[in-house]
């Protein structure tokens, strides 16, 4: 554990709370939590994460983000040296771009005048050629007039066109990789299930459950109470007393029942947890010590 770790979780543990507690506070899963007190950095999902998880973590258990970023700058990783190189090696890759197409342009128009000199040149040989042969027979001067002038291409002109070609499908290429670099594929993430009021009235409180494939139900005792804990049919998974440092949770699946019924003797003592998310109650026990909940389980694909 490092003297970071130590230190939030001194914090947490001088509130009183534990690792659930900052679970439902931070929405962080609870491995993340325990990777940050470990100091094991490597299970996160990237850097960005750990700074967002710890600045979190801090402003919960009542510590300043900025003070721990300071005070433990060599421990925590930076995401700023991330981008560093990445953004250098775009900024060569358009300098290498830039620097192909300029050289080509400036090739164009030596060949251009290449080609034109070497065409002037063999035009007027050809013209005092056929000056020259002009004494002749007549079929001579026939001869002479049927034999094309041929402009001979040079073997450098032919490489400059074919290396001009490929240069210019290695900096499409090239453009095309420094674009897709440049995109940011956006991580849509699955929606978070929502535990909501449905109805209540009196002592009776009916919650739906959606955005999710899985029903998780903890009632966990802070002192001590009796519940009931039934699913809609009426079949009892326990009744009993639960108590604190004893038998003071039961957690059940109902993730193949359509609804759970929860009934509490002692609201001021008892937490309910959904798929470790803490229902908060829409009836405050200090109104109604004693109270009737209903979860009505919605699934994913309903």
């Amino acid at each position: 554990m490092t003297e970071l770790g130590n230190r939030l979780k001194e914090a947490r543990l001088a509130k009183n709370m534990s690792l659930d507690d900052l679970q439902a506070v931070t929405k962080i899963q609870k491995r993340y939590l325990i990777g940050i007190e470990e100091g094991n950095y490597s299970m996160m999902p990237g850097k960005f994460y750990v700074r967002a998880f710890i600045k979190q973590y801090a402003e919960a258990v009542g510590i300043e983000p900025e003070e721990i970023f300071e005070e433990f700058k060599s421990d925590i990783p930076s995401t700023i040296n991330e981008d560093i190189p990445e953004k250098l090696s775009r900024v060569q890759s358009r300098q290498n771009v830039s620097t192909g197409r300029s050289k080509i342009f400036d090739i164009l128009p030596k060949i251009l005048i290449a080609i034109f000199v070497v065409g002037a040149l063999a035009a007027a040989y050809a013209f005092f050629q056929n000056s020259n042969d002009g004494g002749n027979t007549k079929d001579s001067v026939e001869n002479s007039g049927k034999e094309p002038v041929r402009i001979e291409e040079s073997d450098d002109f032919a490489k400059d066109t074919n290396k001009e070609k490929t240069t210019g499908e290695d900096s499409e290429k090239q453009d095309d990789q420094t674009n897709e670099e440049e995109t940011v594929e956006e991580e849509i993430e699955a929606p978070k299930q929502e535990v909501t009021v449905a109805q209540s009235s009196g002592k009776k409180t009916v919650y739906e459950l959606k955005n999710t494939d899985r029903f998780e139900l903890k009632v966990v005792s802070t002192g001590e109470t009796w519940v009931n804990i039934l699913n809609g049919k009426g079949t009892s998974f326990f009744s009993g007393t639960l108590k604190k440092g004893e038998n003071e949770s039961q957690v059940i699946d109902f993730s193949r029942e359509m609804e759970a019924v929860i009934v509490i003797g002692k609201s001021t003592e008892t937490e309910i947890y959904v798929n470790d998310e803490k229902v908060e109650y829409a009836i405050p026990p200090s109104q109604s010590v004693t109270q009737n909940i209903t979860i009505r389980y919605l699934p994913n694909n309903e």
